[in-house]
């Protein structure tokens, strides 16, 4: 699922767009990559058809950085969901 985000970590703000995301993770890609082992924060918002639910959700998660790689020409970063709290 391609969602804008906006990642906040140690060396600054990263715009990123998710390629991928479950409960445990997320895989990202961006011009700009927080290094591996990096701390990183973002909020994200769900779209209620995804979550089956009647209104979109808002979750803020906390995580780390595990890998990079280049596919097709685009950086891409995956990162562990360490704790989220779903936001009113």
């Amino acid at each position: 699922m391609r969602l804008a985000i906006h990642l906040s970590t140690e060396d600054g703000d990263i715009e990123a767009v998710t390629e991928n995301i479950s409960a445990n993770g997320l895989l990202f890609v961006s011009d700009r990559l927080p290094e591996i082992d990096s701390k990183i924060e973002f909020t994200i918002t769900m779209p209620s058809a995804v979550m089956g639910s009647a209104t979109d959700v808002t979750i803020h998660c906390r995580g780390r950085v595990v890998r990079h790689s280049i596919e097709n020409g685009e950086k891409k970063a995956a990162a562990v969901i360490d704790e989220y709290f779903l936001k009113a």
